[in-house]
């Protein structure tokens, strides 16, 4: 397993370190993984895009210091505060019709088991109206009330799987205070009150030493091949 760390210096340069891992997990047939912080940014799935609200929505998001950008896999928008976790399990597969849930199950569950070692105790699932809402979350007790922590989402070409997800360590209310208008501007449901995040479920706030934690449940937890993100050429 290959573990590619560290993030690019823009936005867009950092977008490309993924894209280029991809082609290299493709080309090469290595599996590969990458857990960072991203730089703070909305991310609008592709849903968005077709909303009558999506350029005003865009237009709140950058004058609340969210630059706004637009991402391939998963359905709704996304905040990244800088602190936010990104995490992604790149594999090489021979057909595209299978393994889609396998995937989603062994990634959800190293997830868990890195939650767990962080101290949450997190399990499947999403309260109503949560951010990003999808069947493939990651929910914990936050002070009395179930919050969602986590979203994964996949996208399958013909030659590679990747699962790729988003983990709140600890800014929940600037994530759910930008997602609010966001979302009303897009006319998703949302309650920012399901936003949750490691540190208001009891765990590390920390977000490097999530990020660590997090990339050796995904790396499978053996010793693995270290390279920095300038290394994806």
């Amino acid at each position: 397993m290959r573990v590619y760390r560290g993030r690019a210096d823009t936005i867009d340069a950092d977008r490309a370190v993924s894209e280029r891992l991809v082609e290299r997990v493709a080309a090469e047939g290595d599996p590969a993984v990458r857990v960072w912080r991203p730089h703070r940014q909305i991310a609008f799935g592709r849903r968005d895009t077709g909303a009558a609200g999506y350029e005003r929505a865009r237009e709140l998001a950058d004058g609340r210091g969210f630059p706004p950008v637009e991402r391939e896999v998963g359905g709704r928008a996304v905040a990244y505060t800088g602190s936010t976790v990104a995490f992604a399990r790149v594999t090489p597969v021979d057909d595209l019709r299978s393994g889609l849930q396998e995937r989603y199950d062994a990634t959800t569950a190293d997830l868990l088991d890195a939650l767990d070692g962080l101290g949450v105790d997190a399990g499947d699932g999403e309260p109503p109206d949560s951010f990003c809402p999808g069947t493939h979350s990651v929910q914990a007790d936050c002070g009395g009330r179930v919050r969602k922590l986590a979203g994964l989402a996949q996208r399958v070409r013909a030659d590679v799987a990747v699962v790729a997800g988003v983990l709140v360590v600890r800014d929940h209310e600037p994530i759910a205070g930008v997602l609010d208008p966001v979302y009303e501007t897009l006319e998703v449901p949302f309650d920012p009150e399901t936003v949750g995040s490691v540190a208001s479920a009891g765990g590390e706030s920390d977000p490097q030493a999530v990020v660590r934690r997090v990339e050796t449940a995904l790396g499978g937890g053996d010793p693995y091949r270290v390279i920095p993100v300038d290394r994806t050429e």
